[in-house]
């Protein structure tokens, strides 16, 4: 395994040293202290054999970039902390991740939460970012990210007829009553608007560009399925409210910064300004097929 930097507390911000430390010269065209990202989501790795894994991570260990930014579904709970051990091993660079529904699959939320907090605690590679706190990717531009969660406030849940694998496959929310899932569902979208309000503070001061990396779109703009917006059956799990009030809100009162944020979930892609300082890249996805989504240069 590659050697990198030692991990930081998750109550103090994360200074990125890796670029020195890393076994290539990884900044070829690009100017001294800025940082190259590869944004990757919805890769699904358990639908891959092993010979194309290998061939995926192959690709992405031979692009020139600094860190490797994963939006969610990575796998499903038997299998995600392997498939992350195995993407640290081969990718010799920080990932910063996130994780999504299907990543709880014949699983429950709080037992691979627990095995992803354990794995990252004494991993030096692989940073996720619900514990990640703020980390300061280049001069000007830090990153924070939560997982996320299609938490029902947006669209008609009442009278959505979608029946998601979650809540089939995810302990907490299998065989629940409409109201009692709708309850959990909107649990999990706070802790995620309660993340993002304890860390955007901290983000805000340090940085004029803050990158947020989250699952689920946080905005009904965001929510794009089969080429166009979701309706009003997706939106209730297609889009985070909690979350985006939060992120809407913090922009409103900073004009003079700047945000991205990076989501998937959807498997549907588009692009979405929601404020003059706001901007939402939702990365579409296919099952088996892996992609880059996108490869940005911060400074």
């Amino acid at each position: 395994m590659c050697d990198m930097f030692s991990r930081e507390p998750s109550n103090r911000v994360v200074e990125n040293d890796a670029r020195q430390e890393l076994p290539r010269a990884l900044h070829h065209g690009r100017s001294p202290g800025n940082m190259k990202a590869i944004w990757i989501n919805d890769i699904h790795l358990e639908f891959l054999n092993d010979r194309q894994t290998s061939r995926f991570l192959g690709d992405l260990n031979d692009r020139d970039a600094d860190c490797i930014l994963v939006g969610g579904d990575i796998a499903q709970a038997p299998s995600v902390t392997g498939y992350l051990m195995q993407m640290e091993t081969a990718l010799c660079r920080p990932i910063y991740f996130v994780l999504g529904n299907h990543d709880f699959y014949h699983g429950s939320v709080a037992d691979v939460r627990t095995r992803i907090s354990d794995l990252t605690r004494v991993s030096r590679g692989l940073h996720w970012l619900n514990e990640s706190g703020v980390t300061k990717l280049a001069e000007k531009t830090i990153l924070v990210g939560h997982d996320g969660w299609g938490d029902g406030r947006l669209g008609d849940f009442h009278k959505s007829h979608v029946q998601l694998n979650d809540f089939l496959l995810i302990q907490e929310l299998a065989d629940l009553s409409r109201s009692d899932l709708l309850r959990e569902i909107r649990v999990l979208g706070d802790e995620a608007a309660a993340h993002f309000r304890a860390v955007l503070p901290e983000a805000l001061l340090l940085a004029e560009h803050t990158v947020v990396l989250t699952h689920v779109p946080p905005f009904l703009q965001a929510a794009w399925h089969d080429g166009k917006p979701c309706d009003s059956d997706w939106l209730p799990f297609f889009a985070c409210k909690a979350a985006g009030d939060v992120l809407e809100d913090a922009m409103r009162k900073h004009p003079e910064k700047r945000m991205t944020v990076l989501c998937g979930h959807t498997h549907g892609g588009g692009t979405a300004q929601i404020l003059p300082n706001l901007i939402t890249y939702t990365g579409p996805a296919r099952y088996g097929h892996p992609v880059v989504q996108d490869v940005f240069v911060w400074g």
